[in-house]
């Protein structure tokens, strides 16, 4: 079974149930409470297959182990029995030593047999647990969104109350024909922005006819030391 059968059904369904409630949604905290308990449906559906998934990789891990120490099992009893034919050949005792030969060899054939079957089984146990691996996250990914959707259930209902509530208004509004007051706002705007300049106008020649009286005074003053100071060179001299 892989990742596709699996979490791709499951959220293909996810992915149908959230567009036939966005569809028939009509008031969204009673349609988010739903697809809260849809979504949270679908992942228990996805966490049966998942658990059966590791289920089938675990028995296959634990036949590979058992044809592994088979295969070192039947190895000892070929040892075992190997050496006891040399024992019954130094003894004399042939045809009791190929005895043992024979189970010996039965033996390495049994080993040899468990060999395969384990290294036959080692390419699927290797591709499954890769699969494992991402059903797992693949489920994760799907927990983590259920969580962030819980916590944001309040925002989102209050958002698409709020944005009810403007369309309808703005559909109150389109019903309404009325002169807009609006409108006459940007006479009245020119209108003070003139007043304004005006203001503006007075005060810089107010402003040139000071600057000239002061210059005026400056004028006056500077006659006033020259001539003290003319006296003063006098009175010196």
């Amino acid at each position: 079974m892989t990742k596709q059968t699996i979490l791709g059904r499951v959220t293909q369904l996810a992915k149908a149930n959230i567009n036939a409630l966005l569809d028939q949604a009509e008031d969204p905290q009673k349609m988010l409470d739903q697809l809260i308990r849809d979504y949270t449906a679908n992942i228990s559906e996805a966490e049966q297959a998942v658990a059966a998934t590791i289920g089938n990789l675990r028995l296959m891990e634990q036949d590979h182990r058992e044809d592994v120490d088979a295969a070192e099992e039947w190895g000892g009893k070929a040892l075992a029995a190997s050496r006891k034919a040399d024992e019954l050949r130094a003894a004399g005792s042939v045809a009791e030593a190929d005895k043992f030969d024979n189970l010996a060899k039965v033996a390495l054939g049994r080993q040899l047999q468990s060999e395969k079957e384990a290294k036959t089984a080692e390419p699927t146990i290797a591709s499954q647990t890769v699969v494992v691996d991402k059903l797992k996250s693949g489920l994760d990914q799907m927990k983590s969104k259920l969580t962030e959707l819980k916590s944001k259930r309040d925002e989102l209902v209050a958002r698409a109350k709020s944005a009810q509530a403007q369309n309808q208004m703005m559909d109150s509004v389109k019903n309404i024909n009325v002169l807009d007051p609006t409108s006459e706002l940007s006479r009245f705007e020119d209108k003070v922005r003139r007043e304004e300049a005006k203001a503006m106008g007075k005060q810089e020649l107010a402003a040139s006819s000071l600057d000239a009286q002061f210059e005026q005074l400056d004028s006056l003053g500077d006659s006033a030391e020259v001539e003290a100071r003319l006296a003063a060179l006098k009175t010196a001299s």
